[in-house]
């Protein structure tokens, strides 16, 4: 009778431990899938206040929006999830399509007596080495000179703005759709072109996702990343290249901010010394409410452009309701101050 009794008195507690643990599991799963969740909700309520928002060719139209930045968000998460920070993509975002509009217009060899006209693709190389170059410096100033990544990306965020500057001396390269008699035509591929319906911009989003996520879960440059980003001392010691890996997640968002500048001007067919401006922080923002946590090594591809997505969702919502553009900036930093509140209930509490 003794056992007994206590075995029925010991099955209440384990119920309640049951219950308690089923709480928990739900609430993480909310947790983990709050992006999504997140953009369900708002595509649910801007289509019921707007009948033009749930339609195909809408949302054609907004994920090319999205591409823009979600490209460099792709680049950001890199660094973050090294447990950095790159304050210049927008500012090399710019300078990309302000290179670009330069090598288009012909590049003027006086020595010579010639212009040369370069085709798109030589541009487009040529763009992306030039982001890859803003990467470079700012991974070498960080992992071998050891300035901090906030003070070394926000100088390059200034220099790159103030070189677009001088290369346009604050004017728009215009009319970038090229000359067929210079064999330079096609720029515009990027921005207006569909493949499948899909407009181009988008698919490339989709590519360099795909090969970032396999870069991450399939290879050891992934292992090594997240090892750093969670303990760089700890992956030091367990011999990860901690500097080689630094410098190339730099490098990769140079890389990912230059596609988004031509993408960008492809679609104006037009480049400014302005444009991407805050886009740095837009980028931030969508990694952030993917769910990595900004002291890195926690973070996932799949979840960075959901965060793109609901940002670009959010913003074209408001524009199409007609709401004020002042109010958009509102909203949207309430989205980025609740994803930071959820990432520490997140990791405070698995920390705990």
């Amino acid at each position: 009778m003794t056992d007994r009794s206590q075995t029925l008195s010991a099955t209440p507690p384990v119920a309640k431990k049951a219950n308690a643990s089923k709480g928990m599991n739900v609430a993480h799963l909310l947790l983990e899938g709050r992006a999504f969740i997140a953009l369900l909700i708002i595509i649910a309520t801007f289509s019921f206040l707007s009948p033009n928002y749930f339609t195909g060719a809408n949302f054609l139209t907004m994920a090319s929006h999205v591409a823009i930045f979600g490209l460099p968000a792709i680049g950001m998460l890199l660094v973050i999830l090294n447990g950095g920070i790159d304050l210049s993509v927008g500012s090399t975002l710019g300078l990309a399509g302000v290179f670009a509009g330069f090598l288009m217009q012909g590049i003027n060899l006086e020595a010579l007596g010639v212009v040369l006209y370069l085709p798109v693709w030589a541009v487009a190389v040529l763009t992306l080495a030039m982001g890859a170059l803003v990467g470079l410096v700012n991974g070498i100033l960080i992992a071998w000179c050891r300035v901090p990544a906030f003070v070394a990306t926000l100088g390059s965020l200034y220099v790159a703005r103030g070189v677009a500057l001088l290369m346009t001396n604050g004017l728009t390269y215009n009319k970038l759709s090229g000359s067929e008699a210079l064999g330079n035509t096609g720029f515009d591929w990027l921005g207006f072109n569909r493949i499948f319906n899909i407009p181009v911009g988008v698919l490339v989003l989709g590519v360099v996702a795909l090969a970032c996520g396999f870069l991450l879960s399939r290879s050891a440059f992934g292992r090594w990343l997240y090892a750093s980003g969670g303990n760089e001392r700890a992956a030091d010691l367990s011999g990860v290249p901690v500097k080689r890996i630094k410098v190339s997640v730099y490098v990769l968002s140079g890389i990912c901010a230059a596609m988004a500048g031509l993408v960008l001007s492809s679609q104006l067919t037009s480049a400014g010394p302005t444009a991407g401006t805050t886009y740095e922080l837009t980028a931030i923002a969508a990694v952030v409410i993917g769910g990595a946590a900004l002291t890195g090594g926690r973070g996932n591809v799949r979840g960075t452009l959901l965060g793109a997505f609901v940002i670009g969702f959010l913003s074209d919502g408001l524009v199409i309701i007609g709401v004020s553009a002042y109010w958009q900036t509102v909203f949207t930093g309430a989205v980025i101050v609740l994803a930071v509140l959820l990432n520490t209930l997140q990791y405070g509490r698995r920390g705990r």
